[in-house]
């Protein structure tokens, strides 16, 4: 995996012949090692993995780690590409037969890199790390509620309940119950394929890498130790630089841009504007969707709801054009009246299908899926558990029989942008934000949220597994970072191969053959 010395009693060792890798503390000079190498001495940097910025920390390593790619079958590449294919298949069989056309663009989009590729296949995430060992799960640390798609464009701003701009982790659509490491891997992986297609070394994105781990472990360690978890944020008060910048932005919207954007004035109302992406319903389809509407009003917490004329229906449109990881779920828009009939407060929200998570289909606990009356369901019960202060508007519904998520389309809402950052001194302050979020995310849950699920504190379970051993954490989630990285850019090439020759379902890449 990497081609850098070890040295036993002050001789070099490849590591190719090293058996038994771990992390340990510095400070800790010598330690016994398996089969026929006894000790391991530190010499400077050259113990550092990918790296020689300091001599903190002594490798001893992990042998799971450098042998990634063949616990997963990758170095076989038809076996690979053959089990890409079918991961895809299996996960959106139904959808790509309902929405070919969608499928078709999602597939395009995918297309465009990596790191898009690794975007939309979560799927196949998870298919790959249930197999893999994971050193820091236990029974509380393997059942906590995650994020699910935690990659490093799924942050940004939303105003919360209590009428604050947050920074913070975005889109639960795939949100459950796992590994906690699951989310940090996805994400760790995300920040490398970025600092990759930056033409970054390998050394920065391992220090990158580390130093959103070291301030994941730092936030969490800080919620195990004070009181008032559930009051910490990101905000205008305490964020500086790009990520202050993103909720200034956010702080410029208006709902009323956002009305003008979306809906016009008929007569003395507004409805939907008829654009791309907006489809006109039918009486009887329109009448469904009212109804479901009417049934998502009993899922508001009652001190969240609002009084008099708010839920009143105005206008309803179903709607297309959702990002990568939508393609193929039915979706409405309602325009509602607000807290008053003043035209300038009315309220847009989504009704969309949820999807099934894509950590659902490698967690066989039965108590967790039965939980959930459907994805719908699961995806406002999850984000309340994830996010402190959720939008008050969150709730669900079923529509024919099928789960939906119902939540406001807001103006406040900007979303981190990685174009711009290009020099690892910019993207590490920002770094130090996101692990940050994702502790407050795994740890913080709102005042609403259901807890039999995780009947303990998140925090105390996690601290449990990784005290005394950070630096071994966060060096794990670099090596893992660094090696699932290079898995998803050879698996993104089998993809594009395997979608333009038409093996995914027989789904063709272009509307017509030649």
């Amino acid at each position: 995996m990497y081609d850098c010395p070890l040295w036993i009693d002050d001789g070099p060792l490849p590591w190719s012949s090293y058996e038994d890798v771990r992390w340990q503390p510095s400070g800790m000079r010598k330690t016994t090692v398996a089969g026929s190498l006894r000790s391991c001495s530190v010499r400077g940097g050259e113990t550092r993995v990918g790296s020689a910025r300091t001599a903190e920390v002594v490798l001893i390593g992990s042998r799971e780690m450098t042998d990634l790619a063949r616990m997963l079958d990758a170095e076989d590449h038809t076996a690979r590409r053959r089990r890409i294919v079918d991961t895809l298949v299996d996960a959106f069989a139904d959808l790509m037969t309902a929405a070919p056309a969608a499928f078709r663009t999602k597939f395009r989009k995918m297309a465009a890199g990596p790191f898009a590729f690794y975007r939309g296949s979560a799927c196949l995430f998870y298919a790959d790390v249930v197999r893999l060992p994971d050193p820091w799960a236990d029974d509380r640390t393997s059942r906590v509620w995650i994020q699910g798609d935690l990659h490093a464009a799924n942050f940004g701003t939303y105003m919360n309940s209590e009428g604050k701009l947050v920074f913070d982790v975005n889109d639960f659509d795939e949100a459950y119950l796992g590994h906690f490491t699951w989310d940090l891997g996805r994400f760790a992986a995300s920040v490398a394929l970025l600092g990759w297609s930056k033409a970054l070394p390998d050394a920065e994105i391992e220090h990158l890498v580390r130093h959103a781990g070291n301030a994941y472990v730092d936030q969490v360690r800080q919620f195990a130790t004070r009181q008032g978890d559930a009051e910490f944020s990101l905000h205008l008060g305490n964020t500086e630089g790009v990520i202050r910048h993103i909720l200034e932005k956010a702080r410029l919207g208006s709902r009323n841009d956002l009305l003008n954007e979306v809906t016009e004035t008929e007569g003395y109302d507004r409805v939907f504007r008829d654009k791309p992406g907006v489809r006109r319903l039918g009486d009887a389809e329109r009448e469904l969707v009212t109804e479901a509407f009417a049934r998502y009003l009993d899922t508001i917490p009652a001190d969240k709801r609002m009084r008099g004329v708010a839920y009143n229906v105005k206008d309803v449109v179903g709607r297309s054009g959702f990002g990568i990881g939508s393609a193929g779920l039915p979706a409405y828009n309602v325009l509602i009246e607000g807290r008053n009939e003043a035209l300038d407060n009315d309220i847009v929200l989504s009704i969309k299908q949820g999807n099934v998570a894509a950590p659902s289909r490698v967690v066989p606990d039965e108590r967790i899926h039965e939980y959930f009356h459907h994805h719908g369901h699961r995806t406002a019960v999850s984000q309340r558990a994830l996010q402190a202060h959720a939008d008050p508007l969150l709730g669900y519904t079923e529509l024919g029989g099928v789960g939906f998520v119902v939540s406001e389309l807001s103006p406040y809402e900007s979303d981190l942008d990685w174009s711009e950052l290009t020099e690892p001194e910019d993207m590490e302050p920002v770094l130090d934000y996101l692990g940050r979020a994702i502790a407050k995310v795994h740890c913080v849950s709102d005042s609403d949220s259901d807890h039999s699920l995780v009947p303990f504190q998140t925090e105390d379970a996690i601290m449990n597994v990784i005290s005394g051993r950070e630096a071994e954490f966060t060096a794990w989630l670099s090596d893992f970072a660094l090696d699932y990285s290079r898995i998803v850019r050879d698996d993104y090439r089998l993809f594009i191969d395997a979608f333009r020759n038409g093996e995914i379902a027989g789904l063709r890449s272009t509307r017509h053959a030649r």
